[in-house]
């Protein structure tokens, strides 16, 4: 269902993707993200579903099917480091910047933080060419936000 977008994101000089796929693509990885520790809260689930409706103007239905998408996508998707490499290509640092602030937002939405979530946070940062410190801050900011 997926090969075309997944042929295009993983192709040897990937182009721009359109906004649908782009959506698409980073709501795998948030998905990829809260299951990283073995247990997809609901709290996570919930967390992705308002991040799309916030992030792209989704109502809620939209925005759970867009993440049940995206689900199929992250179950498909190559490993994470060709998976995010392949986004970082497509997006802009601005963007970037702006998903890792979702992805910790994704999580902390279940209220624990763990050493696997954090690796995983570090090396998509490293991945996407977000600095340590431009990903503490966005950390920071879903803190403060709560």
């Amino acid at each position: 269902m997926f090969a075309d977008l997944l042929r295009r994101l993983t192709a040897p000089m990937p182009e721009r993707l359109p906004a649908p796929d782009a959506k698409l693509a980073l709501a795998a990885l948030m998905v990829r993200v809260a299951r990283s520790d073995g247990h997809y809260a609901s709290a996570e689930v919930h967390r992705i579903d308002r991040i799309l409706q916030r992030r792209h103007g989704l109502d809620a239905d939209e925005a759970a099917a867009l993440r049940r998408e995206a689900e199929e996508l992250e179950a498909e998707a190559p490993d994470t480091v060709r998976f995010t490499k392949a986004i970082k290509d497509t997006i802009s640092l601005e963007d970037r910047v702006a998903v890792i602030e979702a992805l910790w937002s994704v999580v902390l939405a279940d209220g624990a933080r763990d050493e696997e979530e954090d690796g995983l946070l570090r090396l998509l940062a490293n991945l996407l060419g977000v600095n340590d410190r431009d990903s503490n801050l966005a950390r920071r900011r879903v803190e403060q936000d709560g």
